[in-house]
């Protein structure tokens, strides 16, 4: 059986074939694809948000659809719709590009609140509904949508219910000078160097077998009381106008559990936990006005939060592990 581990390792490796350093982007786009989640990456222009999305898509091995997201773009359009058939006189269910295993949504802040919205049913509930009629949507499924967080004109801002379904938000970076440099030289030697480069690496059944073993992962009692508090202080604070919801508290804990199986463990440690801070809850909070007057950010007042809060001792949660596997062997 192939493990989460092996999966990221294979992912990561297939993917730099075209495109150098994103290791962290892998890496979140690998703990959502394993805890049934969806990705938001965001970044300017130019630093490759939807060629990473396509070379991770044909890495998996997955059947995926691309949607290119524009104000015009009606939610019949993502989802599909009964088309008349003159031949037969009938109606027939033509499914739109949503019904694939990864669905590549592009720039999806430039499709209005209502064309986004025709993706909130099958983020949740991995379902469509057309003309009353529910169809179940392919297993796995996952969204990875791409956002400009600069060019404002001609795109509307993500409603919260929205946001709040995106497991993980990644930031791509522009690259260092090194990697830079790196890929001047591979892109002069390969100029037509893209996606069709990458060939699976994994198979759908993998994936599904190591989403297992992540729900298998220990998450000991001080760890989930840590996640919690980390969560609660979102929504006592001022300087936030909303913090975590539960969604967000259970997309935390599963990112958590990934984060552990890829590094090669069965059990959940404090800086995992530190590591998905931003990732996981950034994108669902809201400044208050003061924070915003103030010119802090969602991340700023996350840093702080996580500065004030004392993580457990590693010899605490080790106990509990230990006495978690006893109990259990003891059981069995």
């Amino acid at each position: 059986m192939t493990t989460p581990e092996e999966i990221h390792s294979q992912l990561r490796n297939e993917v730099n074939e075209v495109l150098i350093g994103n290791e962290e982007i892998i890496e979140g786009l690998t703990i959502a694809l394993l805890t049934r989640g969806h990705v938001l990456l965001e970044g300017v222009p130019g630093v490759a948000k939807t060629t990473i999305a396509n070379l991770f898509a044909r890495g998996t091995g997955l059947d995926y659809n691309r949607i290119q997201m524009t104000p015009d773009l009606l939610p019949a359009d993502i989802t599909g719709t009964h088309v008349y058939r003159e031949p037969s006189g009938e109606f027939q269910l033509q499914r739109g590009p949503v019904f694939s295993n990864l669905l590549v949504s592009d720039e999806i802040n430039r499709a209005t609140p209502k064309t986004q919205s025709a993706l909130l049913e099958a983020m949740q509930e991995e379902t469509v509904t057309i003309e009353g009629e529910t169809l179940s949507l392919p297993t796995p499924f996952m969204v990875v949508a791409t956002q400009n967080p600069i060019e404002m004109e001609g795109t509307y801002e993500l409603p919260e219910a929205q946001r709040d379904r995106f497991q993980l938000k990644l930031i791509v970076e522009l690259p260092d000078e090194t990697d830079e440099r790196k890929l001047l030289d591979r892109f002069d030697g390969n100029p037509t160097l893209g996606p069709e480069e990458v060939s699976q690496v994994v198979s759908p059944n993998s994936i599904l077998d190591a989403r297992q073993t992540v729900a298998d992962v220990y998450v000991a009692p001080s760890v989930k009381d840590y996640i919690r508090e980390v969560v609660a202080a979102t929504r006592d604070t001022s300087d936030l106008e909303y913090g975590g919801s539960p969604r967000a508290t259970i997309a935390y804990m599963q990112s958590t559990k990934a984060r552990a199986a890829i590094n090669g463990r069965d059990y959940v440690i404090p800086d995992d936990v530190k590591r998905l801070a931003v990732p996981v809850l950034n994108h669902r909070l809201t400044l208050s006005t003061d924070a915003e007057l103030s010119d802090q950010t969602t991340e700023t007042v996350l840093r702080e939060i996580l500065d004030t809060i004392t993580p457990p001792s590693s010899d605490s949660f080790t106990e509990q592990k230990e006495t978690a596997t006893v109990n259990t062997s003891g059981s069995n």
